[in-house]
C-alpha cells in the first residue's frame, strides 16, 4: 500500500513497522545591502550544511542616497519587490530560524526606520540594520575557514555596494582567526560610482579612484603595522565580495560563472591585474558582453577594481585567495549551532549545489 506524505516527513518502513522520517529543518539568512538583496535557504548535513534555495536580485536600494541622506521611493518599492519572492520562498521551505540584516544603505538612511515597516507590513520580514562590527564579524564567521595556517595574520576584506569593510585578524593558539580591529571605507562600488562616475573610464579617472580610497587607508596600516608584517610574509589576504568573484572568473575566462570553480581559489595580484585592465580598457557595451559580467554589472565593476586595487597596492601581499561565502553563510552557521547543531563550516562541507529550479547567482 502506497504510504502518504505528513507534514513533518515521509513515512518509511522500518524494524518495527511504518514509522515517521523527520525532516531536516531548514534555516534562512537574507542579507539587504546597498545594491543587492541575497538570500539563502540551508539544512544541516553533518557538520556542514547544503542550501536548498537561492536568490540574488540587483535591487540598488542605496541609488542617490549620497545625495539626499534618505531612501528614495522607487528603490524601496524594487526592494520591497524582491523581498516579497524572499518571503515567498522562506514560507515555501517552511524555515525553522531566519535572520534578516541590512547593512550600509540602512545604517545611513534618514528614513530607516520608515522603510522597514513597510518591509514588515507588506512581506512580514523584520530587518536589523547591523553595525560594520556585526558585519565585518558575520563576513570571518562564514569564510574563516578558507584560511590557511601559514601566516600567522589576515587581511580580510567585503568590498559592498555602500561601504567595504577592511578586517585585521590573527590566528589564536587553538589555530583559529580572530579579529583584532575593523575599518570601514565609505566607499562601494554603488557610492564610488556615483562619486566619480563610470560613463568613460580613462587612465587618469580611474587612478584618481585609486587614490581616493588609498587616502583611508595608512592609518590602519601603521596603528597595526601591517606593511612591516607583509613585508616579512606574516600576511595572507582574503577577499569575499562580488568585484572578486568576478574578476576571478574573467581571469578564468569562463564561459558562465561557477562557484565551484571561484570559492577558494587563490589568484596572484598580476592576474588580478590583468583582469583588472581587461574591462577597465572596454567601453560599457564591450564589458556587458564579458561572460560572467553582464548589464547589471558593467558599470559597477569599475569602482570594485578601483577598490581592490587601492587595497592590494597597500599591502602587496602578491596573491590572494577568494570566498563565494561570507555573511549569509556566517548566519546559517551561527543559527544552526543557536539550535544545538555542530556546524563546522568546512569549506568541504558547504554545498552550494542547487536544484535545477532554484536560482544562483555570484555573490
Amino acid at each position: 500500500m502506497k504510504q502518504k506524505n505528513s507534514k513533518s516527513g515521509k513515512l518509511r518502513r522500518g524494524k518495527f513497522g511504518f514509522v515517521q522520517k523527520r525532516k531536516r529543518k531548514s534555516y534562512g539568512a537574507l542579507d539587504l545591502g546597498t545594491n543587492n538583496c541575497r538570500l539563502l535557504i540551508a539544512r544541516p548535513t553533518g557538520s556542514g550544511f547544503r542550501v536548498v534555495a537561492s536568490y540574488s536580485k540587483i535591487v540598488r536600494l542605496g541609488e542617490g542616497l549620497s545625495a539626499n541622506g534618505c531612501l528614495r521611493d522607487d528603490a524601496m518599492n524594487r526592494t520591497i519587490e524582491a523581498l516579497s519572492v524572499c518571503a515567498e520562498r522562506l514560507n515555501e521551505f517552511d524555515v525553522a530560524a531566519t535572520r534578516s540584516i541590512a547593512t550600509e544603505a540602512c545604517r545611513r538612511a534618514g528614513n530607516c526606520d520608515e522603510f522597514f515597516s513597510r518591509v514588515r507590513k507588506k512581506t512580514g520580514l523584520d530587518f536589523e540594520a547591523i553595525p560594520y562590527e556585526e558585519e565585518a564579524r558575520l563576513a570571518l564567521v562564514g569564510c574563516r575557514n578558507l584560511l590557511d595556517g601559514d601566516a600567522p595574520n589576515a587581511l580580510v576584506f567585503d568590498i559592498g555596494g555602500g561601504s567595504t569593510e577592511l578586517i585585521w585578524a590573527e590566528r589564536d593558539d587553538s589555530g583559529a582567526f580572530e579579529i583584532i580591529d575593523v575599518i570601514s571605507l565609505p566607499f562601494g562600488v554603488v557610492t564610488l560610482a556615483e562619486k566619480c562616475g563610470t560613463d568613460i573610464v580613462d587612465p587618469e579617472s580611474y587612478e584618481e579612484m585609486v587614490a581616493e580610497v588609498s587616502s583611508w587607508l595608512p592609518p590602519f596600516c601603521e596603528k597595526h603595522q601591517i606593511g612591516k608584517r607583509v613585508g616579512k610574509g606574516l600576511v595572507q589576504m582574503l577577499g569575499t565580495s562580488g568585484t572578486v568573484t568576478t574578476l576571478s572568473a574573467v581571469h578564468l575566462k569562463l564561459p558562465y560563472y561557477s562557484r565551484s570553480k571561484i570559492d577558494g581559489l587563490a589568484i596572484d595580484f598580476d592576474s588580478l591585474t590583468e583582469a583588472s585592465k581587461l574591462l577597465t580598457d572596454l567601453d560599457y557595451e564591450n564589458r556587458a558582453a564579458v561572460p560572467c559580467i553582464g548589464r547589471e554589472r558593467a558599470e559597477l565593476v569599475i569602482p570594485g577594481c578601483a577598490i581592490l586595487d587601492a587595497i592590494c597596492r597597500s599591502w602587496p601581499v602578491g596573491q590572494l585567495k577568494v570566498a563565494d561565502r561570507g555573511l549569509r553563510e556566517g548566519m546559517l552557521m551561527e543559527l544552526m549551532q543557536a539550535d544545538g547543531i555542530p556546524i563546522s563550516g568546512n569549506p568541504a562541507a558547504v554545498d552550494r549545489n542547487l536544484p535545477p529550479r532554484q536560482e544562483h547567482v555570484a555573490s
